[in-house]
């Protein structure tokens, strides 16, 4: 039976419909083994909603990681990544839930060995002269020392999980430059967001030698710096002190989240 023109019409905007809720559903990930490693900026620290269980990792109900299992049901998820996190922690304790069978892997971590924490410290107490000298010492570690430790991070992912998909994602400049901002100096906040660029470059060259792709959360915390008037980020807290500089849950879900998801 030949269905008439308004009929035909209505078959194919309905079509059309379903199309386009199929698409906007959230992917289903039946068959995905998901395992988040990582420092503090994966496990979810200043995200608030903390999970207990967790302890002094500070793992987040609202970090990245949890928002995409939450969002793509993988058949298997497992939260490792814990606040303060070293490449050799990663190595040494994190590397124990990734497995043969693990096929996406996420990760964020760099930052620590670098010493961020110390730097961000010493801008903070100290003046800018300070501030860039031992910025200074930190980017001397990127670029000579970091690369080998991630080199040593990233070959043992893919000698557990040699099929696994591994998005490695990047730090947030902190800083929204050229505009007048209480706090810091204009001298500091640009030598910050110096450090976190070379940073993010280094992963970025060691990642791509590794065949692992790089998410870049720079594009996307863009104009949501300290000082942009719309921060995704919190400067420094008073209570607790390990949520300082580190992305709130809306940079969790409106600056991690969306470049996880499109890498995985």
């Amino acid at each position: 039976m030949r269905l008439s023109r308004p009929l035909t019409a209505l078959a194919a905007a309905t079509s059309s419909l379903v199309a386009a809720l199929v698409l906007s559903s959230p992917a289903n990930a039946a068959g995905v083994s998901y395992v988040a490693l990582g420092d503090s900026y994966s496990a979810g620290n200043g995200a608030g909603s903390y999970i207990s269980s967790s302890g002094d990792c500070h793992q987040s109900t609202a970090a990245y990681p949890e928002l995409w299992a939450q969002a793509h049901s993988p058949s298997s998820f497992t939260f490792a990544a814990c606040s303060g996190a070293v490449t050799t922690d990663v190595t040494n304790s994190q590397l124990a839930s990734v497995t043969s069978s693990t096929t996406l892997v996420s990760i964020t971590v760099g930052g620590n060995d670098a010493g961020f924490a110390d730097a961000m410290t010493t801008c903070v107490t100290s003046t800018d002269s300070g501030c860039v000298s031992r910025i200074n010492t930190a980017e001397d570690y990127i670029r000579n020392t970091l690369p080998g430790r991630l080199d040593t991070v990233y070959d043992a992912i893919h000698a557990k999980a040699p099929n696994a998909h591994v998005v490695v994602l990047g730090y947030p400049d902190m800083y929204k430059l050229g505009v007048f901002c209480v706090g810091l100096s204009s001298t500091k906040h640009q030598k910050i967001d110096e450090a976190a660029d070379l940073l993010d470059t280094t992963i970025s060259g060691r990642a791509a030698a590794h065949g692992f792709t790089f998410g870049d959360v720079r594009t996307t915390f863009k104009g949501h710096e300290l000082c942009s008037g719309d921060d995704w980020l919190h400067s420094l807290v008073v209570s607790p002190t390990w949520e300082s500089y580190h992305p709130t849950a809306t940079g969790h879900a409106d600056g991690y989240y969306p470049v996880l998801n499109a890498d995985a």
